[in-house]
């Protein structure tokens, strides 16, 4: 059996974890071998770069092109040492977030130059794509709203403008209609069971682990 690379996407509180938990229950109680990861963070590296990236400094501001190349060095080292020798195991990886953040909330949201952008991906990713990216969809303020309903503090790329959010959700619809075969969208506003069993209906319709 080989390894499958399967990316979660999708803007703030679309609902990624739990529906990765779920399906990482139903892949296994299948005897799937299943990895969970994510990024920023899928490393002991990428772990301090999550907390660069993501607390709030209001004294301490990232510069924009500063905080592309931090996602590109967590991405680099996360290929590497998770990505790369799991699926040469022939394990499914279940990963939060991937390239397709990076050209949504860089690209789309900071509007920084997609050509860098794609540069970038491919030095870190060395081309490695997912067999499969799911795009949660959900209208922005629903996501935010979620958010702040939770106990945790919003940090700092929760906290940017709605009008970045949206664009970031621009860009998420843009890609989908672009790699119809290998980004699929759902509807993230149904209830957590209606979403995980539309998952378990893709993955059993697009990837075979028989």
């Amino acid at each position: 059996m080989g390894g499958k690379l399967i990316v979660f996407e999708g803007v703030e509180g679309c609902g990624k974890t739990s529906q990765m938990q779920l399906c990482q229950e139903w892949l296994q109680s299948l005897g799937v071998p299943v990895v969970l990861t994510r990024e920023p963070g899928g490393t002991e590296l990428g772990l301090d770069l999550r907390r660069l990236l993501l607390e709030k400094a209001d004294n301490k501001p990232i510069a924009e092109v500063t905080e592309l190349l931090l996602y590109a060095a967590d991405r680099a080292q996360h290929v590497e040492q998770e990505l790369k020798p799991n699926l040469a195991q022939g394990k499914y990886i279940l990963c939060d977030r991937y390239i397709e953040s990076t050209i949504a909330y860089q690209g789309f949201g900071r509007l920084l130059n997609m050509s860098l952008i794609d540069q970038l991906n491919y030095i870190a990713t060395g081309g490695l794509q997912s067999d499969l990216t799911i795009w949660l969809d959900v209208d922005v303020e629903v996501g935010l709203a979620r958010k702040r309903g939770s106990e945790a503090a919003l940090d700092r790329i929760e906290q940017e403008t709605i009008a970045f959010h949206q664009r970031v959700q621009q860009g998420y619809a843009q890609l989908a209609a672009a790699y119809p075969e290998r980004i699929i969208p759902i509807d993230g506003s149904l209830s957590a069971l209606e979403v995980h069993q539309i998952i378990q209906g893709i993955l059993r319709d697009r990837l075979s682990w028989e």
